[in-house]
């Protein structure tokens, strides 16, 4: 099972559509891809965001921090890496990074903390996140979801 503190790698090749007329990846597209690495991170480790709000619970974004370093461009094959990066029991933050990498290095796969990560670092940042139910109320994932914060806490 995944570690809480590693990084998951999901494979991205840019997509034409992605590009603007510059002929790179539209700034608005690394959000999306920070979801993408978010929702893989979470059904890497057993769960899905389906299952998570069918028990009532949502995590929406209450932040968003992103540095663009370099672009990437048409065809390029990227990784979209996710790790935990703070949690409490109601709160959730991710890291992201995304880096071009070599065909070698482009497949789903979980990276050890504390390693170099493969690749040229394009984009780097994060997300934060609140626990809350269908009411938009605060709610505590180790009571609705005890199994779910384990996971977070077996760093």
């Amino acid at each position: 099972m995944l570690s809480a503190s590693g990084w998951f790698m999901h494979p991205i090749r840019v997509r034409y559509q992605e590009t603007d007329q510059m002929g790179v990846v539209f700034h608005g597209n690394y959000v999306t891809w920070f979801e993408i690495g978010r929702t893989e991170w979470i059904r890497n480790a057993g769960y899905s965001y389906k299952a998570i709000e069918e028990r009532g619970l949502l995590l929406p974004v209450v932040d968003l921090q992103c540095r663009y370093v370099l672009p990437a461009r048409y065809d390029d094959m990227v990784l979209v890496c996710t790790r935990v990066a703070d949690y409490s029991p109601v709160r959730l933050s991710f890291e992201s990074q995304i880096r071009r990498v070599a065909a070698s290095d482009f497949h789903a796969f979980e990276y050890e903390a504390g390693k170099p990560l493969p690749g040229e670092l394009l984009v780097e940042g994060g997300t934060k996140h609140v626990w809350v139910n269908a009411q938009w109320q605060p709610a505590r994932v180790n009571k609705v979801m005890p199994e779910l914060y384990e996971l977070l806490i077996t760093k």
